[in-house]
């Protein structure tokens, strides 16, 4: 079973969200900010991260910046999901190396599509 680390600081969405990632099958792993979802992340090494990018302690981009500097995280697919929908804001995502980037409100099938499509290309890289 493959462990999502859902990171996001509302609690009616963060609960929402993982019953959405658990009712599809996934393991989900909860954080409500960008600190301890840091700190999940290394006692865990979940195989993808969805996360919010305004956050209190620490926001999405400085997760995203730490996945990249800590060879204990680089590799792990990483999605924005967000209410930030400014071109620029999307644009900083994924320069910072975000795999996806969705925009809240979301829908499940939304969301559950672009987790099977990292997993698909994480198999595709693992098996060229």
């Amino acid at each position: 079973m493959k462990t999502i680390l859902l990171i996001e600081d509302n609690a009616e969405i963060l609960a929402n969200t993982g019953e959405i990632l658990e009712m599809a099958g996934y393991a989900v792993l909860l954080a409500e900010n960008g600190q301890v979802g840091v700190e999940t992340a290394l006692a865990t090494r979940p195989d993808m991260v969805v996360c919010d990018i305004t956050m209190p302690v620490l926001d999405g981009y400085g997760v995203l910046q730490i996945f990249n500097q800590n060879p204990q995280l680089t590799g792990i697919p990483f999605i924005f999901l967000t209410a930030k929908t400014e071109r620029a804001d999307l644009r900083r995502g994924m320069e910072l190396g975000a795999d996806d980037y969705l925009t809240k409100p979301f829908n499940k099938t939304e969301l559950l599509s672009a987790l099977a499509v990292r997993f698909q290309q994480l198999r595709q890289d693992m098996n060229p």
